[in-house]
């Protein structure tokens, strides 16, 4: 699971394309590659993803909010290189029309088959299989804030508050496009720097430079293990 951002790492010949090339070369025939791939603008305005709109015009959105496609809706802040693999050749991309993720290689069709709309970060979901096939993340200038994996520690974990949500997004349906609500946990992620810290202070995490950005890599399953005992003493 690889989060990127191209502009911490400076000028890179090929820019984006360079860094899948070499991503790609990395893992070979029988690696594969998850990124994020999430098109969170295609929720409800009221949580505030459409900070610029006056409240008067949330109905007009609702009611006009492109239905998610796999194949054409853009990411929203997922970084260059997420944008562009997204839709390089040979990628998957799963159902979930506001947190999908985008595969390449051997386990692609595998981790990006029925991401459900409520099991968002679950054991069933793409970072839950992802943890299943026992595979690693790669933060390259970004820091824990963009470690999706935790949100898996988010679902296993027992905590106060912990509590539900109704999110709500266009998609397809029978050939229709519906404002569709869908329940799911609630998660913010405010402390996830926080733990990433706890966790490199106890863990083996691979770190290195590339340009201007710092590269670390660890082991998917010992994160979320950690991350769970954390929350579980540490959240209130």
């Amino acid at each position: 699971m690889v989060h990127t951002s191209l502009g911490r790492i400076g000028y890179v010949c090929g820019g984006a394309q360079a860094v899948i090339e070499a991503l790609i070369e990395c893992v070979g025939e029988e690696g594969t590659i998850l990124m994020p791939a999430q098109s969170w603008k295609n929720l409800d305005p009221e949580t505030g993803v459409h900070g610029d709109a006056d409240e008067t015009d949330w109905d007009r959105i609702r009611e006009n909010w492109p239905a998610y496609d796999k194949e054409i809706t853009p990411t929203n802040t997922m970084g260059a290189v997420a944008e562009m693999f997204r839709s390089w050749p040979g990628a998957l991309r799963s159902n979930h029309p506001a947190r999908s993720v985008a595969a390449w290689g051997k386990n692609a069709e595998y981790l990006t088959k029925d991401h459900d709309l409520s099991n968002i970060f679950g054991d069933a979901s793409p970072i839950g299989k992802l943890y299943e096939l026992d595979g690693k993340v790669l933060l390259i200038g970004v820091d824990y804030d963009k470690n999706t994996s935790i949100h898996l520690a988010d679902v296993r974990a027992e905590y106060p508050g912990k509590h539900t949500c109704v999110e709500h997004s266009a998609v397809m349906e029978n050939g229709q496009r519906v404002w569709k609500a869908y329940e799911t946990l609630y998660v913010d992620g405010r402390d996830f720097r926080e733990i990433g810290a706890a966790f490199e202070a106890v863990h083996t995490v691979f770190r290195t430079k590339i340009g201007g950005a710092e590269l670390r890599i660890m082991k998917q399953r010992e994160l979320v293990d950690f991350a769970i005992e954390w929350i579980e003493k540490n959240r209130r």
